[in-house]
């Protein structure tokens, strides 16, 4: 009964370890996740671009995470493959660094944190704020869940069972590192592994040999969550959490044996504590920067063993190729899936028409105007036949909702149209004014515009997950972006005449420009958060009306 008592617990404490660091992660990309793609992608030399790695790594608490992106922008071609390792290197240094901050006796400020998260993430409507409040909540989590988990090893510390395994992954060095590999992989998290593991031996649980050896094969198994979770990316995506896992593991295979075959511990902090576990994780990442000058030698064994795809042929482009089935027409929730499987094609399109805008701004580039102008037919020919597909449905044999469902695709589908004739008609012509009069944005008012342009991006990210899932909850997050889109646009339009009140030449001749992209970007972000709207109205979650239904006495 004890065991299962503990084994309970044990769980309860790793669970709770898991979702507060998922939580802060969280609140950080909500927070401020438009702006990932310009700070990693803006990183030149691999020096600044490990510094970036380390900083995103921290704030994030996830060098996986990191990982991620920077092979999803490689993939995307927005980031090259030194660059790429770099960032990932340093972001495993940043993740170490996080150990080190969370490893300290914080448990005084459980408290503090708990109100101060509680009370933002509760009482405060701007949206940065209860972020904040959920990244601070999260915090406290994690110094409760370390506390809780110090709490469950307490009472099983001087019996058999728990001294048994300590001893046997003390002798052998060599499980106890493969049992790190898979701690950290089935976590899906090497931060909240490696927390444990220094618990453990903070608590006397384990020899320091042993949670060092863990922890080392906790980094081997940290460097496998991206190459898992980029699976399904293209190979040049997949080739920065390779290159990364490849030098890890070689050097944690390395470390594993000199550290227990040397007695280097006894220079990173003796035999006791947890501090030497968590020195020789620093140490161990740190010394995996020297190699950030060869960043580039390792591209063309990675290209040789991760080769390009053969390029489909240009009729199969997403542009060109609807993927509507005549044939599902005879069953409603075949057809139903298939215009959904359209609809999303139109939007993938639309983000391909939107992610260029402010590269043409700033370049005023006509030919990468026209190429996305051109993006426009193929985004027309797709609506007209998202509305012959509806008309065709056998209305006769659908069911209300399964009907009405299709309506509200072929009303998103106006929408997403609409969209593009946004990029087409007003943006890409401003653009190309704003080349051709020579006319510069003021520094501050062109950060406003990349600003809101990045949340445009991630909320086109966001309605086609909410597009795919139906799901409540991200479909009132999208109506919160929108609320956000507008706060900004009224701010930067706000803050834009204040300049004009100071005089500013360059706001004075930017001004129409600047305002009329505000709008657009605006109009834009609107029509994509209305794939929300069905979902909400089906789970009860929107209001009728805002007007105040009846009026005061002394107010008529």
């Amino acid at each position: 009964m004890a065991l299962l008592l503990f084994l309970v617990q044990l769980l309860g404490a790793t669970m709770l370890l898991l979702y507060a660091v998922r939580m802060v992660r969280t609140g950080i990309e909500r927070a401020f996740g438009a702006s990932f793609r310009r700070v990693v992608t803006s990183s030149t030399g691999a020096l600044r671009a490990a510094g970036t790695g380390l900083i995103l790594a921290v704030v994030l608490q996830s060098s996986a995470a990191v990982g991620l992106l920077a092979a999803g922008f490689a993939g995307a071609g927005t980031l090259s493959f030194a660059t790429g390792l770099a960032v990932a290197l340093g972001a495993d240094l940043g993740s170490a660094l996080v150990i080190q901050v969370l490893s300290f006796q914080l448990d005084w400020l459980t408290p503090v944190l708990l109100a101060v998260g509680g009370a933002l993430f509760i009482r405060s409507d701007q949206r940065k704020l209860k972020q904040a409040g959920r990244i601070v909540l999260g915090i406290a989590f994690i110094l409760i869940a370390l506390r809780f988990l110090r709490e469950t090893m307490d009472p099983i510390r001087d019996s058999a069972f728990l001294p048994a395994i300590a001893d046997h992954l003390h002798r052998d060095y060599v499980t106890a590192f493969l049992a790190g590999v898979g701690l950290a992989f089935v976590m899906h998290s090497s931060v909240a592994a490696i927390l444990m593991c220094v618990t453990l031996v903070a608590l006397g649980a384990l020899p320091v040999s042993a949670g060092v050896s863990l922890v080392l094969g906790a980094n081997m198994g940290g460097a496998l969550i991206p190459i898992w979770l980029s699976r399904d990316m293209s190979a040049k995506a997949r080739r920065i959490p390779v290159a990364n896992f490849i030098i890890r593991g070689a050097g944690a295979i390395l470390a594993l044996f000199v550290v227990n075959q040397l007695p280097v511990l006894l220079y990173l902090g003796g035999h006791e504590g947890a501090q030497t576990v968590v020195n020789v994780h620093i140490l161990f990442n740190l010394m995996l920067l020297v190699v950030l000058p060869f960043c580039r030698v390792f591209e063309p064994p990675m290209q040789k063993l991760l080769p390009e795809e053969v390029q489909k042929p240009a009729e199969f482009a997403i542009e060109q190729k609807s993927v509507l089935e005549p044939a599902a027409l005879g069953s409603p929730q075949m057809a139903l899936a298939s215009l959904k499987r359209e609809v999303l094609r139109m939007a993938q399109l639309v983000e391909a028409m939107v992610t260029p805008v402010m590269d043409v701004y700033a370049s005023g580039d006509a030919l990468r105007a026209k190429e996305v102008s051109a993006k426009d037919d193929f985004v027309d020919a797709a609506l007209d036949g998202v509305r012959n597909y509806v008309a065709a449905l056998p209305g006769e044999r659908m069911r209300k909702d399964t009907s009405k469902r299709a309506r509200e695709l072929a009303e998103y589908a106006i929408a997403l149209e609409s969209a593009a004739d946004i990029v087409v008609g007003r943006l890409m012509p401003l653009a190309l004014q704003k080349a051709s009069k020579n006319i510069r944005f003021s520094e501050t008012g062109n950060q406003e515009l990349v600003v809101m342009h990045e949340r445009l991006l991630s909320n086109l990210g966001l309605a086609d997950n909410v597009l795919i899932s139906d799901d409540i909850e991200s479909a009132r997050l999208l109506l919160e972006e929108k609320n956000e889109m507008q706060r900004l646009e009224r701010g930067s339009r706000k803050k834009h005449l204040k300049r004009l009140a100071a005089g500013e030449a360059i706001s004075f001749d930017s001004s129409n420009i600047h305002l009329e992209t505000l709008r657009a970007l605006c109009e834009l972000n609107s029509l994509i958060a209305s794939v929300a709207y069905p979902i909400l109205h089906r789970g009860g979650q929107l209001l009728e009306t805002r007007l105040i239904s009846e009026l005061k006495a002394n107010d008529v």
